[in-house]
């Protein structure tokens, strides 16, 4: 399970990810709470478009920012990143202390955020392929998962006790020195000791990634996936913000549902973390947990019976996007790697400005029951979708032995066209 922590590079990194993670978690739930209950009147749309603007980058920039993951040294790229971010943090924690902080300035934030992220996200994903070998990188995928799942049991409880003790600014500002923590782990890590990468070549093209994926209709079938539950389902902000106002809870039950669903999160990352390698089949199972986990959700009567699902939840959800991140990065050819991710990547974080302002406008006019029903429907719709193409493809198919077996076929190759000659995977 934490066999790539035998790697000295891979060590060093995590330690730094996990304490930015935890500052990370502490400043999405502090914003989320800014926007639900001081800068409007528990408007679950506005927390909508606060998500659709930070996430929303990411999709519009997809074509520049795998390319520049895959073009330019990752540790350099991320070094600035992780700068910027830090800088902004201490801008909204100032701006927050002195009362100067408008709901049109939080927009504008949220989207300088979305555009950071956009170039930082890419390279911070490829950048374990950097650090690991390719045996090991499905599962160092898995524990950058759980470190990252691992970050939110602490983050948002840490954050609902700050907001009641000294306010949001202060949130804010304690994120930026965790940026800190990611950009000490950059410079200690052994430049000498990087796996040797697949280099884009000067005159490849920003498309290459898009033409790649075309190619490889198991990829396209993630994505499509990937897209309905996280442009749907993955609205846990709006989800747990709008259900803790429901059952009469401040920003402390807030954070405490957050930190719940991350016990189920950390436990679906790290069974993934014991997996040799990510399967299709996986996903797809995954998918229909989630759907049936956040139905069930909707049914509960109490704060704490609903905090109880959501283990279920986090632990499907986790599962399903851990192996769709390590299939990707584990079957896609290596000097395309950043591309495919950054459109991965654009999948899932750029569906949110389709689905939030959606699962938003739902929560404040029908409840944020109904919110989560739309969330666990299209789940349902993914897996469905999932298992049309396994059967469609062939390669699920009826157990020999027994009746009401089937199995999925691991030997069927998969056509794959790159630049220029098809291949076999």
């Amino acid at each position: 399970m934490f066999r790539s922590f035998s790697i000295f590079n891979y060590r060093v990194w995590f330690i730094g990810a996990l304490v930015s993670n935890v500052g990370a978690w502490m400043q999405s739930t502090a914003q989320n709470w800014v926007v639900l209950t001081q800068l409007t009147d528990n408007d679950a749309t506005a927390v909508g478009i606060t998500m659709a603007l930070q996430f929303g980058p990411p999709l519009l920039l997809v074509s520049v920012t795998g390319w520049v993951a895959d073009r330019f040294e990752r540790r350099r790229l991320l070094m600035l990143t992780q700068s910027i971010l830090l800088l902004l943090a201490i801008a909204l924690g100032v701006l927050l202390l002195v009362g100067a902080m408008t709901l049109p300035l939080m927009y504008a934030f949220a989207l300088a955020l979305g555009v950071v992220m956009a170039f930082d996200n890419p390279a911070r994903q490829t950048f374990v392929t950097d650090l690991v070998s390719r045996e090991n990188t499905s599962n160092a995928v898995a524990l950058n998962a759980a470190s990252f799942n691992g970050a939110r049991l602490i983050g948002p409880a840490v954050a609902g006790l700050m907001i009641v003790a000294v306010g949001t600014g202060w949130v804010f500002l304690v994120n930026a020195v965790t940026f800190l923590a990611t950009v000490i782990a950059l410079l200690l890590i052994r430049q000498g000791e990087l796996v040797p990468r697949a280099v884009s070549r000067a005159g490849s093209r920003i498309a290459d990634g898009f033409r790649y994926v075309r190619g490889r209709p198991d990829l396209i079938v993630v994505f499509v996936m990937v897209f309905l539950v996280g442009a749907f389902g993955m609205n846990f902000p709006i989800f747990a913000s709008t259900m803790a106002l429901e059952f009469g809870q401040g920003a402390d039950g807030f954070g405490l549902l957050s930190s719940i669903l991350a016990i189920g999160s950390v436990a679906g990352a790290l069974l993934a973390a014991r997996r040799d390698r990510a399967r299709l089949r996986v996903i797809v199972l995954a998918t229909i947990g989630f759907a049936l986990a956040s139905a069930t959700s909707v049914l509960m009567p109490t704060y704490w019976t609903y905090a109880a699902t959501q283990i279920l939840v986090g632990l499907s959800i986790v599962t399903m996007l851990t192996t769709a991140n390590g299939y990707v990065q584990t079957t896609t050819e290596p000097s395309l790697r950043g591309r495919v991710m950054a459109l991965y990547l654009a999948v899932i974080m750029g569906g949110t400005p389709i689905g939030a302002p959606i699962v938003g406008w739902v929560a404040a006019e029908l409840g944020p029951r109904a919110a989560i029903l739309v969330g666990s429907a299209a789940g349902l719709t993914a897996f469905i979708i999932g298992v049309t193409w396994l059967l469609a493809s062939g390669r699920l198919h009826r157990h020999r032995t027994r009746r009401f077996g089937l199995s999925l076929d691991h030997t069927r190759p998969i056509s794959v066209v790159t630049d220029a000659n098809p291949t076999r995977a």
